[in-house]
């Protein structure tokens, strides 16, 4: 997986603010994926346009991060969403 790469959430995610912390919930298998704030940072870019370049330059924007870590951790986290079957790589 690279930052050329690119998802899509399927319709049966959906995402809820609970107690401040941001969950995703897949209503196909019924479990709930509890997001940390660098993790629901990233989520939100990535919902915005899906793609994971876009979403490492507004975070490297918005933030002050190493770029690389930040491309290590976007990378790290999508695949786990994609493990989860909470987004999908688009080809």
């Amino acid at each position: 997986m690279t930052l050329h790469d690119n998802i899509t959430i399927p319709e049966t995610v959906f995402v809820q603010e609970i107690d401040g912390e941001t969950v995703l919930l897949d209503t196909v298998n019924e479990e709930s994926f509890g997001l940390d704030e660098t993790a629901a940072v990233i989520w939100h870019y990535l919902s915005e346009s899906g793609s994971l370049s876009k979403a490492h330059d507004e975070i490297n924007k918005e933030y002050e991060v190493d770029a690389v870590q930040l491309e290590r951790d976007i990378c790290h986290f999508v695949q786990e969403l994609v493990d989860a079957g909470l987004v999908q790589l688009l080809a």
